[in-house]
């Protein structure tokens, strides 16, 4: 038992070739892996927002967001290409603040991408089920259909998945230009992207002619949209969970990663000046669930919009497919590690996978998904139950940021001589800025009435995920490659302060 309440256990010599992973990825795929995670947040989500904020609150907030990512990113880099293992946030934490602080920012990453899928794949559901005419009772055929589908090609292998990943990124890039080349000649940005006023009550109401103030509720408003702005970058993060899938991850993963933001800046700023700014406008968007299919409708007409919409689908399944890659790896990491129950880290012994976490994954997703939709009642409508699970998965992220800068800092200051073969250029003070908006969407996503509930359900699953790793997990730790390399660097550590 170590210092630390934590104890290792043997294991049988054929444990890690049973649990073995495949090299393939090189920059573009990482790129494509990164924009692909993020890019159904470009399709819907981030549009829930501007009733919060207003069209330029919603501007302000997502470029405090979007400062957040470049910090955070820059984090990211340096400690993944420090520490190239699978476990990405979770190994950062153990490697700076022991088991306990590995487990709460796994748990934390866990929530994130557990519920991530879940949220894309609603979004999903709302646009098939728009483009092929079918009743709202017919939604969760769509969820049960598309987990089916992208599980079984996520466990066939890495090189199908990452290929999977390389075309339907390019794919769903493509199909937001289209957008953006199609709106650009009928924007009306005065018309429809300030058509959001403050009623007397305070709360917003629709202008029919648009020319509506900037910011109808004020700094606090633009503060409120953050959570929702989130969801323009939610999941960048997750590079790191393919290091030891990737041919040279101390080289290919700071460049993946700053790729992929950079890229996402760009999509970005596009589709949050383009798609309020056509019909039916910023107030009615905000409320939908198929943000861009609208924008389709205004710039090319119903029969078309349609087809695109079909198109547009691609978008939101590049998002689906890569964070489902990411939770089977991170649930992957932590069993394999001890952390979780060790049988969810067993890979497919003919294409290395990890089709256990992916299922157990998925299922905790869907029985979520189904527990919302009859407890809240599908007449509640889509739309309140995608915004519960986007606000729990940015409450995971936003605590798993928390953690990881953290750790940034404490492997800064107590790590000075770890090789980096990337450093963040930002340093110790990039780290703060992310800890200060990080907090600030916390805060924001506490205030909020509506979506309280969803944060503190996060809670009750740290509850559940600490009361394990207390009563069970803690006794029961494996040295997969991040324990060895953190109980090294560890004992360097003493060494060096004994002599």
């Amino acid at each position: 038992m170590s210092q630390t309440g934590t104890g290792y256990r043997p294991v049988d010599k054929d444990y890690f070739d049973r649990r073995g992973l495949r090299r393939y990825a090189g920059v573009a795929s990482l790129w494509a892996l990164g924009v692909g995670a993020v890019i159904s947040g470009h399709y819907s989500g981030w549009n829930l927002g501007l009733l919060a904020g207003g069209w330029g609150g919603f501007v302000l907030a997502a470029v405090l967001v979007a400062l957040m990512y470049l910090c955070l990113v820059f984090c990211i880099a340096e400690m993944g290409a420090a520490l190239p293992h699978t476990g990405g946030a979770y190994s950062f934490a153990r490697a700076s603040m022991g088991p306990w602080g590995g487990f709460i920012t796994g748990l934390c990453e866990n929530v994130e991408y557990v519920l991530t899928p879940a949220v894309v794949v609603s979004f999903l559901a709302t646009y098939l089920a728009a483009v092929f005419e079918t009743p709202p009772a017919w939604l969760p055929l769509y969820w049960i259909g598309c987990y089916t589908i992208f599980i079984a090609l996520n466990v066939w292998g890495v090189e199908l998945s990452f290929k999977v990943t390389v075309v339907v990124t390019v794919a769903a890039l493509a199909c937001l230009a289209l957008f953006w080349i199609t709106a650009l000649p009928v924007a009306d940005f005065q018309r429809f992207a300030l058509n959001i006023g403050a009623g007397p009550d305070g709360k917003p109401v629709e202008l029919p002619q648009g020319g509506g103030p900037l910011l109808p509720f004020g700094l606090y408003g633009a503060l409120a949209a953050m959570p929702f702005a989130v969801w323009l970058f939610l999941a960048i993060e997750q590079l790191p969970l393919a290091a030891e899938e990737s041919v040279n991850p101390r080289r290919d993963m700071p460049r993946g990663i700053i790729a992929a933001l950079f890229t996402l800046f760009v999509s970005a700023a596009l589709i949050v000046w383009l798609n309020p700014a056509v019909g039916p406008g910023s107030y009615k968007l905000a409320t939908s669930g198929e943000p861009l299919l609208d924008g389709f409708r205004a710039t090319t007409g119903g029969t078309l919009a349609k087809v695109l919409a079909l198109v547009a689908c691609v978008g939101l399944i590049s998002s689906f497919h890569t964070i489902l890659f990411a939770k089977g790896r991170q649930i992957y990491s932590l069993s394999r590690a001890g952390y979780f129950p060790r049988f969810l880290s067993i890979t497919h012994a003919r294409h290395k996978t990890p089709h256990v976490a992916l299922l157990a994954g998925s299922t905790v997703a869907l029985v979520l998904m189904f527990a919302l939709w009859f407890g809240m009642g599908a007449e509640s409508g889509a739309a309140t139950i995608q915004g519960m699970l986007l606000n729990m998965a940015v409450a995971g992220a936003m605590l798993s940021y928390l953690a990881q800068a953290v750790s940034f800092i404490v492997l800064r200051l107590n790590r000075p001589s770890l090789d980096r073969p990337y450093r963040s250029p930002l340093g110790i003070a990039g780290a703060v800025v992310t800890l200060v908006l990080a907090l600030l969407t916390l805060a924001f996503q506490l205030l909020d009435p509506v979506f309280v509930t969803s944060v503190l359900g996060v809670g009750a699953w740290f509850a559940i995920g600490i009361a394990w790793f207390a009563a069970v997990g803690r006794h029961r730790l494996v040295l997969s490659p991040e324990e060895a390399f953190a109980l090294k660097a560890a004992l360097k550590a003493e060494e060096s302060v004994a002599e």
